[in-house]
């Protein structure tokens, strides 16, 4: 294996800029596509993508892309690919696939055909008589075929990379921690301004912004698939983990605080930031909208609440907005960031958003509805 590959940082949509974002801060040039940022860098990337970003869905391993419009194409060009630098002799490696819009329309059949390919191209190098053991690390493979354009890729990140490793509890609907990261880093919130979440739920968007104003690395303390390959070194997941510990300013002072009229959401919350190294630094409570009391003068407001989309929620759910709007036009120096499905939200929270952006909660389309707070 070289020193430099090629990754792709797999995003949800409407989240790609922000994923991009993320990986020019961690030093790497990226081109921006649906559903996806493409980057080369140097192999001791992977570590770091994977320990650094928050809003990236996994980090794939490009081993290679080229047209294919039959299946010995297909067969060919995947045994060609020098599979051997990347998966062991006794490597496990299943392969899923996608076939978008491309005259190789059946996913099974590709799948069988870059297994075979795959299978074939190790024995070779490997001298293996029979079946590939298939015994140790995992390498995980995703043949991916767009307009007759495959891409062949294999997953470094394991588990999604939205399960840091905290969440011990949820509720029923839970925001994936990754998307709570992005609403945080739409904002410009700062970790010396207070922010409040009273729709908290499980308690993810407070937790996220802990570990963002603390600078925590996300992916700090769970596991990765690629830390069990041979071929990435031992020292370049040692030195991503220490820059990590390095770059944490547990020092910072936050203002935190999470509600959710559900008081087993607050017991939940509580522990899933106990787990999560914060019990210390987020303030929970248990009480509705209409509770909430804004001290300070300035601050941010960041919320998910229900979007009242089962029978019978929606009055529900259009009071809360309601009464939320009453609450925050006394307060206009905050800044009020809410997402939402619910379609008359504007209408109910009394008040036109500055910005809205379309994003997919899941398979949820929802508006982030934005009120940009005068700070003096």
């Amino acid at each position: 294996m070289t020193n430099n590959v090629t990754l792709i940082a797999t995003a949800a949509m409407g989240l790609e800029s922000i994923v991009a974002k993320e990986v020019r801060q961690l030093g790497y040039e990226v081109d921006v596509e649906n559903g996806k940022v493409v980057f080369d860098a140097p192999v001791s990337a992977i570590p770091r993508c994977n320990l650094w970003l928050r809003t990236a869905d996994r980090v794939k391993l490009q081993v290679g892309q080229f047209k294919a419009v039959t299946f010995d194409e297909l067969f060919e060009a995947t045994k060609a690919l020098p599979w051997e630098d990347v998966i062991t002799e006794e490597g496990k490696f299943p392969v899923s696939g996608k076939s978008v819009k491309s005259v190789l329309h059946s996913v099974p059949d590709c799948q069988a055909i870059v297994k075979k390919a795959i299978a074939e191209r190790l024995k070779l190098k490997y001298g293996v008589a029979g079946k590939m053991p298939e015994t140790d690390a995992l390498y995980k493979i995703e043949a991916a075929i767009h307009k007759d354009q495959a891409t062949l890729t294999i997953d470094t990140s394991g588990s999604g990379l939205h399960k840091r490793g905290y969440r011990v509890g949820q509720g029923d609907a839970p925001l994936k921690e990754t998307m709570a990261a992005a609403l945080i880093l739409l904002t410009n919130w700062k970790p010396d301004y207070p922010l409040v979440d009273p729709f908290c739920g499980s308690g993810t968007i407070p937790i996220e912004a802990a570990l963002i104003g603390q600078n925590i690395a996300p992916g700090f303390n769970r596991e990765f698939a690629s830390e069990n390959w041979g071929w990435i070194e031992s020292r370049y997941w040692e030195q991503a983990f220490e820059e990590a510990e390095e770059e944490a300013d547990y020092d910072q002072e936050l203002d935190i605080t999470g509600s959710d009229i559900d008081h087993k959401m607050i017991e939940i919350s509580t522990d899933n930031a106990i787990e999560a190294g914060l019990g210390d630094l987020i303030s929970w409570k248990q009480m509705q909208v209409n509770d909430l009391f804004i001290r300070e003068d300035n601050g941010y407001l960041i919320g998910n609440p229900p979007y009242g989309q089962r029978i019978g929620d929606q009055d529900d759910a259009a009071k809360i907005y309601h009464d939320l709007g009453n609450i925050m036009k006394d307060h206009p120096s905050w800044s009020v960031y809410i997402l939402t499905a619910f379609e008359q939200f504007e209408q109910k929270y009394g008040k036109t958003a500055t910005k809205k952006r379309k994003l997919f909660n899941g398979f949820i389309q929802t508006n982030y509805y934005q009120y940009f707070g005068n700070k003096g």
